[in-house]
Parts: structure tokens; sequence; C-alpha cells
């Protein structure tokens, strides 16, 4: 008879995937935390813990067969768009069952001043016309993009120091790590005089302060709206994960959950 022990990759790097990564290795089910690589010091997982891309879904699909492994969870960025889609593609070849960790998404309430943009160029398109000073909430991977739009002063938090020039004329580098508070976020925007917030629709607690923060000193908002993906299983919790693996079936079967 086939091994059915549970042998579960995470993908992760959020916040609920460590939550998750703590609740796996205090059930002692079997499981591997896996890292993109972004951040140069992640946080240590109580998993034994991956760092790196696969290369592509081909390689994806070699790991899940070549580890036997039997779940597949992804907990990544809600933003992650190449990863998520990789796996649900991976999962389906591999007849691995794949579940999603997933935030729902931040909605606007009263007292916000949102403008909603479908993807990052439609912001840097929004951000024609006179300076303003602007709090890029978007991590480091998009800054060039912003480039285009050189007569703003920028405040950047980013994770990590920065490793080569940014690319924006005028701004500022403050390196932080979440979560972060409301306090903490109305004195970041009183002090920096910020006029504007740019923001992906990334959801959860842990960044949700400067959002709390632009409503309290009725700061506008240009909100960078979800990627969409293809459909997949999702959950918002660390117990609808461990309840799916408790009462999934066997990889290989037909039944969902």
């Amino acid at each position: 008879m086939p091994d059915r022990t549970p042998n579960i990759l995470l993908l992760g790097g959020t916040t609920e995937a460590s939550l998750l990564a703590r609740a796996l290795s205090a059930s002692g089910l079997r499981a591997c935390f896996s890292y993109a690589g972004r951040v140069k010091d992640p946080r240590i997982q109580p998993l034994p813990t991956r760092v790196g891309g696969f290369g592509g879904v081909d390689g994806l699909v070699r790991y899940l067969t070549e580890q036997g492994i039997t779940h597949l969870i992804d907990a990544t960025h809600p933003f992650a768009a190449q990863m998520s889609t990789h796996a649900i593609a991976a999962a389906r070849i591999a007849r691995v069952p794949l579940l999603a960790l997933t935030r729902p998404p931040w909605t606007a309430e009263p007292g916000d001043r949102w403008h909603q943009v479908a993807n990052i160029d439609a912001a840097v398109a929004a951000l024609t016309g006179p300076p303003q000073r602007i709090l890029l909430a978007l991590g480091r991977m998009h800054l060039a993009e912003f480039a285009t739009q050189a007569q703003h002063h920028y405040v950047l938090r980013l994770v990590d120091p920065p490793s080569s020039a940014i690319p924006l004329p005028d701004h500022h580098v403050m390196v932080d790590r979440g979560p972060f508070t409301l306090e903490g976020d109305l004195a970041l925007l009183q002090r920096h005089r910020i006029e504007l917030v740019v923001s992906k629709n990334a959801g959860g607690e842990g960044a949700r302060a400067k959002l709390l923060a632009a409503r309290q000193l009725r700061v506008p908002v240009l909100m960078v709206e979800r990627p969409a993906l293809p459909p997949r299983n999702e959950v918002h919790t660390v117990d609808a994960v461990l309840d799916w693996l408790t009462h999934h079936t066997p990889a290989g079967t037909e039944r969902g959950v």
C-alpha cells in the first residue's frame, strides 16, 4: 500500500504562512516551508525551509513528484500572481491537492478617500500632475515604473536596505518590517506631510494601519487591485487549512474540499 502520511509543501512569505507553519509544527505533520527568496533575512520558521524558485511549472511539478508531496498550500502574497498561477498548474499536472490560504481584500469604509486602479501601470498613470508627497507602500519591486513620475517626493518603506540605487530622484527610505501600528503610521504620515498613499490591496492586519491613518487624516489612497488568478480553493484561516488537511481525500482521488 502506498504511504498516505501527509507530506506538505507550504509556499510562504506572509504572516499567515508563518502562523500556519507554527500550527503544522505543533501538530507534528510533515511539512516544508518555501520562501521565494526576495527578502534578505526571512523569518526563521519551525519547519524545514527552502529558499528560491522552482524553475517554473515544470520545476515545481518535478519537486512535488520527487519529494512525494501529498498536499500543496499556497500562502504567498496576494500579488505573487506568477507563483500562485504556477502552483495551480503544477498541482493539476502532478495531481496534488492545492489549497490557498488567503487574506480577504480590504474594502473602503466611510471616511476613506480611495481611488482604485487595476494594476501598477494604471497607478503610475494616475500620478500625472503637480508634485505631491507620496507614501509609496509597494515594496521595492516596482520602483522603476514610478521613475516616469519623477516630479513627486516619494517616501519608501522597505523590509531590507536597498542593495542598489533607488531610481527615484526625490525620495526618502525607511527600513522597517510590520506589523505596523495606527499610532506609528499616523506619526509617519504627519512627519513626512504625506498627501497621497499608494498601496496594493494586500489585505490582512499587518499593513492596514496606513489605511486607518489615512482615513483619520483625510489623506487619499490610490489602491491597486489584486491580479486575477485561475479558479482555486481558498480559505482564510489556519483552522480551515487544518480541517482541510484532516478531511481531504488522499492525492489521486477525485473528491475536493
